[in-house]
């Protein structure tokens, strides 16, 4: 009889748990709440739902965190969430249409959450905001939401937006007018800077940095104006500490010292160029492992069919590295553009031009016919490519699946577009690929539950905004 009433009691929660969830997927989303992990982990953190927060979101790396001020005043970062998709390239958005993110400071109002959303909930970034304005730049609707499809916009799984709709919501319902949110291509490090010191963005990204340094330094956020043509931070009359003045001017003087030590090294300098945006790397081994159901939603959860934007492109990078004039010295793919591996391979190139290149990965060879192994102890086969060759060997991985591999196995390959109508010059260093022994260790949310077939759709515009085109 206990045994019974146990089951009951279980049967019962999960029950009462299915229809608390179902709460928040219809017309009530608006008043979606705050998981209680993230109420116990701000708890931990010296925080409370009422007070600001900051957020940051960086296109390399696919990461949004979210930042909240303490009780002592202080931002302390509270949870950084993988990013599952964003369009484009790194670089500020120019016009409509180009599929470009925004990047720089955008301030997000109460007036812009939109529970409504045809992708679950969202909220307007403010794009064009002064900056952008005063350079002539168009486009509207920027937004940050769910199903994990993108043309222009910073997208996340439906879990994800929701839980950063209801803290923007909480403290905005708790005193603040606007929640800044600052757009970076990259993380503003000495070693990012080093890389991208030949972009045609960089004068842009330093400007950028200066609001990142004083964020970092002050752990508070900077005012934000428009003077020049420029960002200008902190000129709103506020004074600020002489100490916290020196502190930035010191941080500033390091990280030129590290930039110029990293070049003087031999640090390449880089331009990433993405067949259209990117997403997190753990984002990628679920789709390749599990395909789109893994990641998208149906639409009773509250997000519009769409499907994942353009699997076909999220394949990485091509790494362009540049000579001291900006003129490409090679191009390499690679799943990451950090790959110490590839960079290594291209500076080999660079020395023995008339010797073949191997872009060599920390692991060993395969053998020419490798018996099949369980794929956690697969051995990674590197590509070689040869001066003067079309197409570079295939990459194979011993796997204990011998049959064809999947779509989204092949759409995630490097293979098909390594030498294949390649405009590069003859002259150009090979091609080379590298795809990592292991894939970068993430702490990241499992991505929701869906069960819809994969398209590739572009993102269409908020039913709020129907009248607006498709493409940012």
């Amino acid at each position: 009889m206990a045994v019974r009433h146990f089951a009951l009691a279980a049967l019962l929660g999960l029950t009462l748990a299915a229809c608390e969830e179902d709460r928040y997927r219809g017309s009530a989303r608006h008043n979606i709440p705050i998981p209680s992990a993230t109420y116990t982990l701000m708890s931990e953190k010296g925080m409370s739902k009422s007070q600001p927060i900051v957020i940051r979101s960086y296109k390399k790396e696919s990461e949004l965190e979210v930042w909240k001020k303490r009780a002592d005043g202080k931002y302390a970062l509270l949870k950084t969430f993988p990013m599952c998709r964003w369009s484009g390239q790194l670089g500020p958005k120019v016009r409509e249409g180009d599929r470009m993110a925004p990047e720089g400071f955008y301030a997000i109002s109460p007036a812009q959450m939109n529970p409504n959303s045809s992708f679950y909930v969202s909220f307007n970034m403010g794009y064009p905001n002064a900056y952008d304005r005063a350079h002539g730049r168009t486009g509207a609707h920027l937004m940050v939401h769910g199903a994990c499809s993108s043309a222009g916009c910073y997208s996340m799984t439906d879990d994800q937006i929701g839980e950063i709709y209801a803290l923007v919501r909480e403290a905005q319902n708790g005193g603040q007018r606007a929640v800044q949110m600052q757009a970076y291509p990259f993380r503003m490090t000495p070693e990012n800077l080093a890389k991208h010191r030949l972009d045609p963005n960089i004068a842009f990204w330093k400007n950028l940095k200066e609001g990142s340094d004083f964020f970092e330094v002050a752990k508070d956020e900077p005012s934000v104006s428009v003077a020049g043509g420029r960002y200008a931070f902190n000129r709103d009359g506020t004074q600020v500490d002489p100490s916290l003045t020196q502190a930035l001017a010191q941080k500033r003087q390091q990280d030129e010292i590290q930039v110029a030590a990293l070049v003087s090294k031999g640090t390449p300098a880089v331009k990433l160029i993405y067949d259209d945006g990117d997403q997190h790397s753990s984002f990628k081994r679920q789709l390749a492992q599990s395909g789109a159901d893994s990641l998208n939603r149906s639409v009773a959860w509250g997000s519009r069919d769409v499907g994942i934007s353009r699997v076909d492109s999220l394949i990485g990078p091509r790494v362009v590295v540049l000579d001291d004039k900006g003129r490409t010295k090679a191009t390499v793919r690679a799943e990451s553009a950090d790959n110490e591996a590839v960079l290594a391979a291209v500076s080999s190139a660079q020395t023995e031009e008339a010797k073949p290149v191997v872009a060599a990965a920390p692991a060993k060879p395969a053998a020419a016919q490798p018996a099949a192994k369980p794929a956690s102890d697969a051995a990674t086969q590197v590509a070689k490519a040869t001066p003067g060759a079309a197409t570079p060997a295939p990459i194979q991985t011993a796997s204990a699946e011998p049959a064809q591999p999947s779509f989204y196995q092949r759409a995630l390959s490097f293979v098909p577009l390594l030498g294949s109508g390649s405009s590069e010059s003859k002259e150009q260093a090979p091609v080379a690929s590298v795809v990592p022994e292991t894939p970068q260790t993430v702490t990241a949310p499992l991505p929701p539950r869906r069960s819809s077939t994969l398209r590739t759709s572009q993102l269409q515009p908020d039913a709020s905004y129907a009248s607006q085109p498709a493409v940012r």
